[in-house]
């Protein structure tokens, strides 16, 4: 099914790293839409949707080749820290699943979810609670932040060597982009950064991208991209098993806690913008 709404329609996506892009001719997918991708021998890009006969637009940012089927009215969100020349840049592959993209974006900010899913690395019993936190929606910049969020963590990071009280501050850029700054454990000053952009293929099936940009000169990359798709492998058996697989926007359709408030804020802010695609609003 194709997306309707201008909402999810004017973003940009994602569709893979650039040095992924195959020679040739290749397809892709968003937002229900087939695309046709093509790499000239010299490394030019061209992106095609179906039924179109003008290329798609299409801009290489934070290592990606993102293009759009709609008519975005902002660039590409800033990262700064993706500009800083002293950091690792860890792109961990793309991820599909079996889910609406707004679920993921959902269980991304979800920390209660740390110590029964990812058992003794994000958490553990019996520190299962999840402390009273900041959210908003800063309407200067239409994002939703999360910040003050804390959780105790055995293994926050790969070059962490014991459990620690790790901090977050969660960033939802577009309804489709999230993000997150962590303790780092290398750098009592700094944050690291793990990005999740999302490519909705159709309501129901998703491409995951994460990456990540760290301060940690011990580890190597195949070691870090490892730590992080263990832990996405692990979401992606209970965003596959949630029902209903799209992202429910009736109230009172589920029932938060305390620990949602990311959640509700997340959700109110896709209501005010008129998502659709990826919701239980598809078929109202």
């Amino acid at each position: 099914m194709k997306a309707t709404d201008k909402a999810s329609i004017d973003q940009w996506y994602p569709i893979d790293t650039e040095k992924e892009i195959p020679f040739g001719t290749s397809a892709n997918r968003l937002l229900g839409t087939d695309l046709t991708v093509t790499r000239t021998e010299d490394g030019e890009i061209t992106v095609k949707a179906e039924g179109r006969d003008e290329a798609l637009p299409i801009k290489r940012r934070f290592g990606f080749i993102w293009t759009t089927i709609g008519e975005p009215v902002k660039d590409i969100f800033p990262v700064p820290e993706a500009d800083e020349p002293d950091r690792r840049y860890v792109p961990c592959g793309a991820v599909s699943v079996k889910a609406s993209g707004l679920r993921i974006v959902e269980n991304f900010l979800d920390m209660a979810h740390f110590p029964f899913v990812h058992t003794d690395i994000l958490g553990s019993e019996p520190h299962t609670e999840v402390e009273h936190y900041n959210v908003e929606i800063r309407r200067d910049v239409d994002e939703v932040w999360a910040t003050n969020c804390q959780f105790f963590q055995p293994q926050a990071a790969l070059s962490a060597k014991d459990g620690i009280m790790t901090q977050y501050i969660y960033r939802v850029m577009t309804p489709f982009t999230t993000l997150l700054y962590k303790t780092c454990p290398n750098s009592a000053n700094r944050w690291d950064v793990i990005c999740l952009f999302v490519q909705p293929l159709d309501p129901d099936r998703c491409r995951a991208h994460p990456v990540m940009y760290l301060i940690d000169d011990v580890s190597t990359t195949t070691e870090l991209i490892h730590f992080q798709q263990l832990i996405f492998l692990q979401d992606r058996i209970i965003l596959e098993n949630q029902r209903p697989v799209l992202l429910p926007m009736e109230p009172r359709s589920e029932i938060p806690t305390r620990a949602d408030a990311s959640s509700i804020a997340y959700r109110r802010w896709l209501k005010e913008k008129g998502v659709t695609y990826g919701t239980s609003a598809m078929a109202a």
